[in-house]
């Protein structure tokens, strides 16, 4: 059955924090994986799997911030983990297969915003779609079966507000018929984190596994490093008079690693899948020309547009899910 894009009687809000999602939980004997946890919002869902017993592997670029920022960290390891090389993230995968059998939490939460000009990973393609998209769709196929031996296992990506700039345009992915615009590309690769938990979400309900896409609201952390101190600033300026929001518009680290969190752990989504969520519920549907800083546009959660991305990225990554 498909659950309805629509908000639930959540027992939790804009302001939650991850600890507090997390309270009554118990992990032990889970296994999860976040990738870029050593940093931001993604380090603050590992504190916090790790802290209710789950043993969780961050996956890492950096490794030298990795063991700073994760050595010491009690249920936690890291392994070297660059989503815009396809033989890193197979050797990831490879690396944790060879000591784990089933994996209950996989966070898709690496991520990278607007860098300065039209950039490309090892496949070829624009950096964001490359790095946010094609190497998570790579990384999960990688690891299903150890999401289907799980029993019960919950995929976690994590989308944006910034979906709003633009759809997926597999015509022409990279910028090659239209000018590029730094903004539009980040805005394609966060409606295909979208889409990608639609059809994944549909796959895996069969096996046991659900999927979820995650705004986790406005942030300062060290994704805005590509930002110049102009455009720092005008973002700034536009997140505080977004419409519906508290305080100045920006939440914690903890507020912002809430609503991954909770669509990993709540009980209130049994038997749901397949939704963008935002504050700690499912998002509603806003018009696709809407500009508000919350809501989903209809065509980041089309499953039909779901499915053809998915061809599209099995084509590209060369792999199937089985």
């Amino acid at each position: 059955m498909k659950t309805v894009q629509a908000p639930i009687h959540s027992w939790f809000n804009a302001t939650s924090t991850a600890a507090e999602i997390a309270a009554d939980c118990d992990l032990t004997g889970k296994v999860a994986i976040v990738t870029g946890g050593n940093s931001g919002i993604g380090y603050e869902i590992v504190k916090t799997l790790a802290g209710i017993g789950a043993q969780v592997i961050v996956g890492a670029r950096d490794m030298d911030k990795a063991e700073n920022r994760l050595t010491g960290l009690k249920n936690v390891s890291f392994m070297p983990l660059d989503l815009a090389d396809p033989a890193a993230v197979d050797a990831f995968a490879a690396g944790f297969l060879a000591e784990h059998h089933s994996l209950h939490l996989l966070f898709n939460n690496a991520g990278l915003w607007r860098p300065p000009r039209l950039l490309k990973d090892k496949r070829g393609y624009e950096l964001q779609l490359g790095v946010n998209h094609l190497g998570h769709f790579q990384l999960t196929g990688r690891l299903w079966p150890a999401l289907k031996n799980a029993g019960g296992a919950r995929v976690v990506a994590l989308s944006s507000i910034g979906h709003r700039y633009m759809g997926v345009r597999l015509d022409d992915p990279n910028f090659e018929k239209h000018p590029f615009d730094t903004m539009k590309a980040y805005g394609q690769s966060k409606t295909a984190n979208s889409l990608f938990a639609v059809e994944l979400d549909r796959l895996g309900q069969e096996h046991g596994v659900r999927a979820f896409a995650v705004h986790p609201g406005a942030i300062r952390t060290e994704i805005t490093r590509y930002m110049t101190t102009r455009e720092l600033q005008t973002w700034v300026q536009r997140v505080q008079q977004q419409p519906g929001r508290q305080n100045d518009g920006f939440k914690t680290l903890q507020q912002g690693a809430a609503t991954a969190t909770w669509c990993a752990l709540s009980h209130q989504l049994n038997d749901m899948g397949g939704v963008y969520c935002e504050d700690n519920n499912i998002a509603g549907i806003v018009p696709d020309n809407a500009m508000a800083g919350y809501g989903v546009r209809s065509y980041a959660i089309d499953p039909d547009i779901a499915t053809a991305l998915w061809q599209f990225s099995e084509t590209v990554t060369h792999v199937s899910y089985p």
